[in-house]
């Protein structure tokens, strides 16, 4: 890299975080001399750092052209172009840069990164493995590997790798991980998720609440209150399915709606989002300190929280207490453990009435369903049950392969033996998660032609498969949320296991909501019987597939004028309590 003295300073100004005096400093080298390509590669990185994708791109490719032979310069071309979603390109460049310098761990680190967002899980966790074997106490290389492992169901290790990551020193986002992680683990209970929640919270959230705590908003009770969302996932994600219902739905009259836009790739959904909201942010770019001082100037009454400990979350954000009220909703049930976090949203079947709230550090608020489904434009017409034309029942689980663990292919195996010819159609990527389940079947005697995997699809495509399925079966002890909503739609029932951490009652919460508690199991047997007994019965299926659409119509899943009327009610509440506490 170039020993320029003016070059140097401006190095100074960008490791620092002074951008602005960076580039000014960059743009002077490159007004004398117009081939430097450490500074064409260094304002690169500025723009990229500021959102202008395309201009960065052509500022460190004109740097690779200079000089083809620099593997940064090549790396760092794959990492703008990956954020503008051109991965395939991007992951072309990083194994040149690997190729040119195969000590090069960034390359290796950003191959395994984009391989992991294709679903490539099996070369992504290859080209990870050999980013930490460069750098084998790197905690966040340790991290980047164990979230491709628990992306391929490999739980036990990816959380062993989360904690070591942790114990070398990992920082909020790396704890966040294994806390996230540990949801996906059937040995871990609610307790040891508290516990875990809690010390999150003392080492990296409580040191921010802002002594003394003051607002100036305005106390008035009955005023239009603001509230703000705050989302790393305003897309084509299960999330903005949930929360677009609820934003369409708000009553504007009483609800001024601010949306902080955290999600580095947009699409039509996010444009469908941003046209409910009054104000929308785009905050990628902002520091969680910058982000929560926008939201203080914002003057936001009510600020909710859509990612918990999910990966680009901004709990640091919440932790500095920017709004009055504080909430979280829908990144899935659980707790943040944050002090500064007030409330939680979750239903009755999530958590029952009678169960207090030991082991969340907010209030639960329990509306009229957790869930507000909407059906996509890609759903299909209800078809006929495909028994009836194959002679055999067939299984389905289309959730994410990270939820397909132990657990549940325990109780699938036995129930593939419980049922005679019948078949298991299931969400996996290519490679070693399909070899793996294959041969756990096969052990217990399960023919593989039982078994078949299908490949992540466009939604047009992921809809056709549940024209093939009989019954779906919930994982455990993560739930399905859309895709049981999803099941139900396309007239599909769904057997579920309801145990003792919330995410784990998700699917007894759906199905509690459209008049099926008769398909949630309270142990694994049980499971495997209810199941077992519902594929006996050709007529009660046929049944099901008939009318399992209309009772989603009608029932509190689907009326969401009716939901976003007690999620206004309950921010009112929350509001006048508040205000009576200041007084």
């Amino acid at each position: 890299m170039s020993t320029d003295p003016l070059f140097q300073l401006a190095l100074e100004h960008h490791r620092a975080g002074r951008l602005r005096e960076a580039a000014g400093l960059y743009q002077e080298i490159l007004g004398c001399d117009p081939d430097h390509s450490d500074a064409l590669h260094m304002l690169g990185l500025i723009l990229h750092q500021s959102g202008q994708l395309k201009a960065a791109a052509d500022l460190i490719r004109r740097a690779v052209e200079l000089d083809p032979k620099q593997a940064q310069y090549i790396c760092d071309l794959g990492l703008v172009l990956a954020a503008a979603g051109r991965v395939e390109q991007a992951i072309v460049l990083y194994r040149q840069a690997a190729a040119l310098k195969p000590d090069y761990l960034q390359a290796h680190n950003n191959l395994g990164n984009a391989l992991k967002r294709l679903g490539r899980l099996d070369e992504a966790i290859e080209a990870l493995r050999n980013a930490v074997s460069l750098q084998p106490d790197y905690s966040e290389l340790l991290s980047n590997l164990a979230n491709a492992l628990k992306e391929r169901g490999d739980i036990d290790e990816a959380i062993e790798l989360f904690r070591k990551a942790v114990a070398l020193g990992g920082g909020p986002q790396i704890v966040s991980n294994l806390l996230f992680a540990m949801h996906f683990h059937p040995r871990v209970g609610p307790q040891e998720l508290f516990d875990e929640h809690k010390k999150w919270n003392e080492r990296f959230a409580r040191p921010l609440i802002p002594k003394p705590l003051m607002f100036e908003n305005d106390r008035s009770g009955d005023r239009r209150l603001r509230v703000g969302y705050v989302s790393c996932d305003f897309r084509d994600h299960t999330l903005g399915r949930f929360i677009l219902p609820l934003l369409a739905n708000h009553d504007h009259r009483a609800f001024e709606v601010f949306c902080y836009n955290a999600a580095r790739r947009e699409d039509e959904m996010t444009q469908r989002l941003r046209s409910y909201a009054n104000t929308w942010r785009n905050v990628v770019s902002l520091s969680d300190e910058q982000l929560a001082r926008q939201i203080r100037d914002d003057r936001i009454d009510i600020l909710v929280d859509l990612s918990m400990h999910t990966d680009a979350a901004r709990l640091l954000a919440f932790a500095r207490k920017p709004a009055p009220v504080q909430v979280t909703y829908l990144a899935y049930a659980g707790t943040t453990g944050l002090n500064a976090i007030d409330y939680r949203f979750t239903d009755s079947f999530i958590d029952p009435p009678d169960q207090d709230d030991r082991w969340y550090s907010e209030q639960s608020i329990r509306l009229q369903s957790y869930w507000c489904y909407e059906s996509p434009a890609e759903a299909l017409a209800v078809g006929p049950s495909p028994v009836q034309a194959n002679g055999f029942i067939t299984l389905g689980c289309f959730n994410h392969a990270s939820k397909i663990g132990s657990a549940s292919l325990e109780m699938w195996r036995e129930l593939l033996s419980a049922v005679p010819r019948s078949r298991l159609i299931l969400h996996s990527p290519r490679g070693s998660h399909r070899q793996r389940i294959a041969e756990f079947f096969g052990e217990a005697g399960v023919n593989s032609d039982r078994v078949e995997f299908v490949d992540r699809a466009p939604l047009s495509e992921y809809f056709q498969q549940y024209q093939r399925i009989d019954i779906a079966l919930d994982p455990f002890p993560y739930t399905g949320g859309a895709t049981t909503c999803d099941a139900l739609w396309m007239g599909v029932p769904v057997v579920s296991l309801s145990g003792a951490t919330a995410v784990s009652r998700g699917g007894a919460s759906i199905l509690s909501h459209a008049g099926l508690p008769e398909l949630i199991a309270s142990t694994p047997e049980d499971y495997v019987c209810i199941a077992a007994a519902l594929a006996g019965d050709v007529q009660r299926l046929s049944e099901l597939r008939a009318s399992l659409r209309d009772r989603m119509r009608q029932s509190p899943l689907c009326d969401a004028k009716s939901f976003a009327r007690s999620v206004d009610v309950a921010f009112r509440t929350m509001w006048s309590k508040w205000c009576n506490k200041q007084e």
